[in-house]
């Protein structure tokens, strides 16, 4: 009895080592995985303080030569203060967050919630928008733009988002908005509420795990985008980070990389912040999108 009750605890303390063998090696490979993705990051940060005829020459991550200025240099090396242009940032990206917030949100409770005539066509149209690259729009939006006056301001950057136009966050919140139970709303006709009041008492805050994950794509995808603002701002004083940016890239003289690298790293800093508030919310809003 005591030998088989030895080997049973033998047998279950090889079992227990070999699980944790085997959660080490995946652990042990997940670090060196995200040491990979992460390389080019590290490679960036440690750019930002060798001086710039050392940046390539040497790829260690460690500097040789520690230059901090490199901060002080690109701050004040364009046009204005680079605070100028996280601003500007700063302004077209809370305008696309608002608009995308209310026009996305309006138009994917009429779809989850409303019974219109072509409803289904709408639909599938506003669905195929998703595939369709800004290149095939941009020509007819500048000229659009263009007529109305507003190029060398923020208007085209933000207006559109108003009205709907990003396919993808009105298909996530209506995949959103039809698992919340019709119950609800019917609750709330009998207490004698319209659509209006059941859309913003009922659904909206129902509806925040999938307004954080467009909040949050929006921040990132505006923050970074580069071509559209390169389009429509062309005068330097609404130039927006991305577009700074690429002035430091001179085809004609030298290129100022150890500025160019600091204030790259400077312009992560909102969108990991961002995405590390929000990222609580951006998980629940992804895992719970479409869940009947």
């Amino acid at each position: 009895m005591v030998t088989k009750t030895t080997a049973t605890a033998t047998g279950q303390k090889k079992a227990r080592n070999e699980r944790i063998r085997r959660r080490l090696l995946i652990h042990a490979g997940l670090v060196a995985f995200g040491v990979v993705m992460l390389y080019p990051l590290l490679w960036m940060l440690s750019s930002s303080f060798k001086p710039t005829e050392e940046i390539f020459r040497d790829p260690s991550l460690i500097p040789s030569t520690f230059m901090p200025g490199n901060y002080t240099e690109g701050w004040t090396a364009l046009q204005h203060p680079f605070h100028h242009y996280l601003l500007n940032s700063a302004i077209v990206v809370a305008g696309a967050i608002i608009g995308n917030l209310l026009g996305c949100s309006m138009a994917a409770y009429a779809f989850a919630r409303l019974e219109f005539f072509g409803k289904k066509l709408f639909f599938a149209i506003m669905l195929m928008t998703i595939m369709l690259p800004i290149h095939v729009v941009i020509v007819p939006q500048y000229i659009l733009f263009a007529k109305l006056d507003w190029i060398n301001t923020f208007y085209p950057l933000i207006v559109p988002k108003l009205l709907a136009t990003d396919g993808f966050f009105v298909f996530l919140m209506v995949q959103f908005i039809r698992g919340l139970p019709r119950d609800l709303d019917e609750a709330a006709r009998i207490d004698g509420c319209g659509h209006v009041r059941i859309f913003l008492q009922v659904i909206l805050p129902l509806s925040m795990p999938a307004l954080a994950t467009t909040a949050i794509f929006t921040f990132i995808w505006t923050w970074n985008d580069f071509f559209s603002q390169l389009i429509f701002l062309t005068d330097p004083n609404m130039y927006t980070v991305p577009v700074a940016l690429r002035t430091f890239v001179d085809s004609t003289s030298q290129t100022s990389w150890g500025p160019l690298f600091a204030m790259s790293i400077v312009a992560l800093g909102p969108v990991f912040g961002f995405f590390l508030a929000g990222q609580r919310y951006l998980v629940r809003g992804i895992a719970t999108t479409g869940i009947k």
